[in-house]
């Protein structure tokens, strides 16, 4: 599961499909002023990575390790990071006490997005959704088919708000997660991020 759904890069948030419907139609009074489409960006974010295995550890974690270089070297934080079983209930447990903290600005999840019968993490996120960031998924299969072709189909990542809280799901292998958190999540979770919460 989630070293085996692992190549699967999958995710792919593009940029902000979501967002851009949002600004054209939510801010049409500065239609043309892109400045004001970010005001409620956040600095940086506290970020929760979830790995969902039956036999990794936090030392022996390369997936997780990459999400929290691609963070760190933007100048984010890791607030939480811990080793989830691969079980439907617990990751759907875990991911919603993360949204339920306050400190928490964004979780990441790495493993359980293939297709073995392990594989449970995108499920177990998705009924939790508020709502879906179908881009992200389409962005991510796009980057890792320059990757692994077409074994992107064999990937599942997902992502979507879960109580004011960006939640994106990653396979499970160190090249996938480097590439999801670096060429997507990090560019966009400020931004993300502040429009999640922006009635607060």
């Amino acid at each position: 599961m989630s070293d085996h759904d692992d190549h699967d890069h999958d995710d792919s948030h593009s940029h902000e499909s979501g967002d851009d419907h949002q600004n054209h139609h939510g801010h049409h009074h500065d239609h043309h002023e892109h400045h004001d489409h970010h005001e409620h960006d956040f600095e940086a974010v506290s970020a929760a990575i979830l790995t969902v295995s039956s036999t990794r550890t936090t030392d022996d974690d390369p997936a997780g390790d990459a999400i929290a270089a691609a963070l760190h070297d933007e100048g984010h934080s890791v607030g939480v990071r811990r080793v989830v079983g691969d079980d439907y209930d617990e990751i759907q447990t875990v991911v919603s006490r993360m949204a339920e903290r306050g400190d928490i600005d964004i979780t990441i999840t790495t493993g359980g997005t293939g297709v073995t019968p392990d594989d449970v993490t995108a499920e177990a996120a998705e009924r939790l959704f508020d709502k879906t960031l179908p881009g992200f998924g389409e962005l991510f299969r796009r980057l890792s088919f320059d990757e692994i072709g077409t074994r992107v189909v064999g990937t599942r990542a997902t992502a979507g708000v879960v109580d004011e809280t960006p939640t994106f799901c990653l396979p499970g292998s160190r090249n996938a997660a480097r590439l999801g958190a670096e060429s997507v999540i990090v560019p966009e979770a400020p931004h993300l991020a502040g429009l999640a919460r922006r009635d607060d």
